[in-house]
């Protein structure tokens, strides 16, 4: 047997292992059957995302950490208030920090339409212990039978298609399958804390047909202490690449651990990609708390690249052409640490070969980082990121 004949059973093999790992290490069984769509920027996550809200008819259940201004936030609050006047079960869960920016008006439309608004942990509402712990998930769930997740929130700044710093780069994606239940899951759960009514006789739960071939195991991370399940999932990715470990991320500021995990990986012969955000960023202290880790790894083999055209804000993995993470999580101990996440883990050839020709895409937008140059960098960058270090678990 010649080695193409050999290497689809070897990426057979390597799929399955990855599959076990994850399964056994994190306790959620994957789901077959899945058809996922990548949706790329503005222009193709919200026509998506409006069309199927439009369409629903028994039950809309949203959750998101941005909700902000522009014509998109209003063209949103108006569809769920329509679908909500027409019958349809509307629920909407809104963080309590990041969507403090939506307006009352939109607010007040929605609620007289009879959708069902409920806050993640008010700022003003809450311990100081529990501040810090927000909802970063985003799900859109249409009738049990598609549903969409990812890094988009609600705002005009996800408009478009990257063009310019005012629209922002990321991907969502929709999903069809057994692996709903998942995406279901983490909106329930949040729910559950902010409204007494879990569910209704709007609710079917319906078995799911299998319209497509994809795996996918849907992770949950939660607001808590200690060891998070998302860390797990991570750390399994990592240590199981054998040839190409890719990470896209909005905010880059993990603990030594993980910046130990990456430069190990590198070390063992694995090419570690890492694209991050460049001159347009909406958090700066962010950025510059994992630019004080570049030189690290950087040394290690490590390849970074910076976003140059906009804001990069895309939350993606992929794991030698077959596997990748998508979701809501960032490369940071905010998202690791102090936030709910949700992450799909996708065991799919196809899939991760699309995502992958995205990666490339906009590797051609970015900037690759220098070893020797940024060895050189300006006494004022080093400054600027040994400032930020008293808050970098926060980050």
């Amino acid at each position: 047997m010649t080695l193409a004949e050999q290497r689809p059973d070897v990426e057979r093999d390597g799929i399955q292992r990855l599959r076990r790992r994850l399964e056994r290490l994190i306790g959620v069984a994957a789901t077959e059957g899945n058809e996922l769509v990548a949706l790329r920027n503005g222009d193709e996550i919200f026509p998506a995302m409006l069309e199927a809200i439009r369409g629903a008819e028994y039950t809309i259940d949203m959750m998101t950490f941005v909700y902000w201004r522009g014509q998109i936030a209003r063209d949103f609050a108006a569809a769920l208030a329509e679908r909500a006047r027409a019958g349809v079960r509307v629920r909407l869960l809104l963080d309590g920090f990041g969507a403090k920016e939506i307006e009352q008006d939109l607010l007040d439309e929605m609620d007289a339409a009879g959708v069902q608004v409920a806050w993640f942990r008010k700022p003003l509402r809450l311990s100081p212990l529990k501040q810090n712990h927000r909802c970063h998930r985003k799900a859109l769930i249409i009738d049990e039978r598609t549903a969409f997740t990812g890094g988009v929130g609600i705002a005009e700044e996800w408009c478009g298609d990257a063009r310019d710093p005012g629209e922002w780069r990321d991907t969502h994606v929709q999903v069809r399958g057994p692996a709903l239940d998942g995406i279901a899951a983490a909106f329930a759960q949040n729910w559950a804390e902010c409204h007494e009514e879990l569910y209704d006789d709007r609710d079917r739960f319906t078995e799911h047909a299998q319209p497509g071939t994809s795996v996918v195991q849907v992770v949950r991370g939660s607001a808590s202490f200690g060891w998070q399940d998302m860390q797990t999932l991570i750390r399994v990715m990592l240590t199981s690449a054998e040839h190409r470990f890719r990470l896209a991320t909005a905010y880059f500021a993990p603990d030594t651990y993980f910046i130990d995990l990456l430069c190990a990986t590198a070390r063992r012969g694995v090419r570690v990609e890492i694209l991050l955000p460049g001159p347009h960023t909406d958090q700066r202290a962010c950025q510059l708390a994992g630019q004080h880790h570049y030189g690290r790894l950087l040394d290690a083999g490590v390849e970074i690249n910076e976003y140059q055209p906009t804001m990069m804000h895309a939350k993606i993995i992929t794991v030698d052409g077959l596997a990748a993470l998508i979701g809501s999580t960032n490369f940071n101990r905010r998202s690791m640490d102090h936030d709910e996440e949700v992450m799909l883990a996708v065991l799919d050839e196809e899939f991760t070969a699309g995502l992958d020709r995205d990666f490339d895409a906009d590797l051609k937008r970015s900037a690759p980082i220098a070893p020797a140059r940024w060895n050189r960098r300006a006494i004022g960058q080093r400054l600027r990121e040994a400032a930020v270090r008293p808050v970098r678990r926060f980050l």
